[in-house]
């Protein structure tokens, strides 16, 4: 994070604004990141499935059914390469693939960095023992909106698309209907007594939709997608920039006096 980033955070919490970390990662490897920001900030790990505080503790949990998780195997069963399941542990089998290969380019680093989390089943179904917080997919642009089409219309999910088309490097997320960001971010605001006029959002990919379309203020990295540009949106720098930063202090810090108390995520 660039200390930039992380001064302004800082700040922003000082000034009695609550910080949300709202990511796609699953909460283990957001964590690793998160121990630099404030102890007040929770993460929205997993595309709003799972909320935790930072020193561990579960608010809340919007987990996807396995009879769900089955139908979604079932209807790709010719991606099984590119397929894992997702759990909330914190321990080994955290992730659970088939037959992924962790060798390839794009895999390697996260193997390499997390292999004490992966586990391995074959069938995937095998392992269903419990309701897991997703079905991930990860492979080329062109297989993941094949996945994408191919899952659409599946009912009792909610699918989210990320895509880094300058590496055609791609996920596909699938989560239990009520798992979204902007769900998981109206939850929090409502427990803090925060209407969503008074919430700013900062994205840069798909998956960030539905949490830019909640917040009444919706910004985007310079860096976001060519989706979140055509929006009409606010923009702030890029991520090399500290975009966050900048949004921070144009956005909130610079109106810490007005009434009312905001949540950014």
């Amino acid at each position: 994070i660039p200390g930039d980033n992380l001064a302004a955070i800082a700040e922003t919490v000082a000034a009695g604004v609550h910080v949300a970390l709202v990511t796609g990662r699953s909460y283990p490897f957001a964590r690793e990141v998160a121990g630099m920001l404030p102890p007040s900030v929770t993460i929205i790990a997993s595309n709003g499935a799972v909320e935790r505080t930072l020193d561990g503790h579960v608010v809340a949990q919007r987990l996807l059914a396995r009879a769900s998780a089955a139908a979604v195997l079932a209807h790709t069963r010719q991606f099984r390469p590119t397929s894992a399941l997702i759990f909330d542990r914190d321990t080994h089998g955290h992730v659970v693939a088939e037959n992924m290969d962790w060798t390839h380019p794009q895999r390697q680093g996260y193997w390499e960095g997390r292999r004490h989390l992966i586990g391995q089943a074959a069938p995937l179904e095998a392992a269903l023992t419990e309701d897991p917080v997703q079905v991930m997919f990860n492979g080329t642009v062109a297989e993941m909106r094949a996945v994408h089409a191919a899952i659409l219309d599946l009912p009792g999910v909610s699918v989210f698309q990320t895509e880094y088309e300058h590496r055609d490097f791609a996920l596909v997320d699938v989560m239990a209907p009520d798992a979204t960001k902007g769900a998981a971010l109206a939850a929090r605001a409502a427990a803090l007594g925060i209407a969503a006029v008074d919430v700013m959002a900062i994205g840069d990919n798909l998956n960030d939709l539905p949490m830019l379309e909640y917040a009444g203020l919706p910004v985007i990295m310079g860096n976001a997608v060519t989706a979140l540009c055509e929006r009409g949106w606010t923009v702030t720098g890029r991520h090399d920039e500290a975009g966050v930063a900048m949004a921070l202090r144009r956005h909130v810090l610079a109106r810490v006096a007005a009434p009312g108390p905001s949540v950014v995520p």
